[in-house]
């Protein structure tokens, strides 16, 4: 991967956005996005969207595959 350093300018451009943007040239044309780096941190206080009685159930139940299985899965595919 390229790896480009930003300027002052840029840099104070992208520190201040805390989601996905699009960069532009001068004409509008879209260059590509930027993605800044989110600190797990910020998420340390966010409640679990799945219940402990859900999880306990998905646990309880099994299944799945192994990985020896989901492998040979794959190489068959190639």
């Amino acid at each position: 991967m390229t790896r480009i350093t930003l300027d002052s300018t840029m840099l104070a451009a992208l520190s201040s956005v805390g989601q996905q943007v699009e960069l532009c040239d001068t004409s509008g044309r879209l260059l590509g996005y930027f993605v800044p780096v989110v600190a797990a941190t910020q998420y340390a206080d966010s409640p679990c969207p799945v219940s402990e009685d859900e999880l306990d159930r998905r646990e309880r139940e099994g299944g799945g595959r192994t990985l020896a299985e989901i492998l040979a899965d794959l190489e068959r595919r190639q």
